[in-house]
């Protein structure tokens, strides 16, 4: 009796012991269980954080770059209206053309101007330039603008409104090609000035250089239109 009253209390202890246990155990696993979403999610928070800033360093760079990228188009831009314009030097393939009077007598009966160059005489050759694709023109150094004025000053050309007195070097860039067949083409200015003597010739080159237009230039009347940026 003894014996199993004994086995019994033992068997109570054991009992209640692993009841502890097991209960601690439960409670180990559910906090673990409730604690890895937790970690994970301030693992998770501190990778946001990583992420974020990287975010938006990438952005501060990108608006840097975007600035930048917005710098020097503005300013290639610009570069290339002034080229257009006529304000800065140019270079490149093209011709150059030399004129000058006529070194013949003049017959009896002829008019002695025939034999000279004149302001229409330039403004053909011009216009026979720009026609062939003429991106670029300087007569005797003097850079060509749309407004540029070529007139007749006594025995010498004025040029905006430098004068100078014949031989007279034209520059163009361009198709050196094109440029040269829309001038010697037939019943052309070239022909035509050879008939009276006057002394042309054209030859194409590798590297023709433009001065920039050296003279001032407003506005007095034009306006910029309504809506114009």
């Amino acid at each position: 009796m003894f014996y199993d009253k004994h086995a019994k209390i033992l068997i109570t202890i054991v009992c209640a012991i692993l009841g502890v246990m097991l209960a601690t155990q439960f409670r180990t696993n559910e906090s673990i269980k409730a604690n890895i979403p937790y970690q994970r999610a301030e693992e998770l928070g501190e990778r946001l954080k990583v992420v974020e800033k990287e975010r938006n360093n990438l952005l501060l760079d990108l608006q840097r770059l975007q600035e930048k990228t917005s710098d020097e188009v503005i300013a290639r831009e610009i570069n290339l209206l002034k080229a257009h314009a006529g304000f800065t030097a140019l270079h490149g393939p093209g011709v150059v053309v030399t004129v000058d009077d006529s070194k013949k007598a003049a017959k009896p009966g002829d008019n002695p101007n025939l034999y000279l160059i004149h302001d229409d005489d330039l403004l053909r050759i011009i216009n026979e330039l720009r026609a062939a694709g003429a991106e670029g023109i300087a007569i005797n150094d003097e850079r060509l603008l749309a407004v540029s004025e070529i007139r007749c000053a006594g025995p010498t050309l004025s040029v905006n409104n430098n004068r100078f007195a014949p031989p007279y070097v034209i520059r163009a860039i361009g198709d050196a090609k094109s440029m040269e067949n829309s001038l010697k083409m037939r019943g052309g200015v070239m022909e035509t000035l050879k008939f009276w003597g006057i002394q042309i010739s054209v030859t194409s080159e590798e590297k023709v250089v433009l001065p920039p237009y050296r003279g001032t230039q407003s506005f007095e009347y034009a306006k910029v239109g309504e809506g114009a940026k």
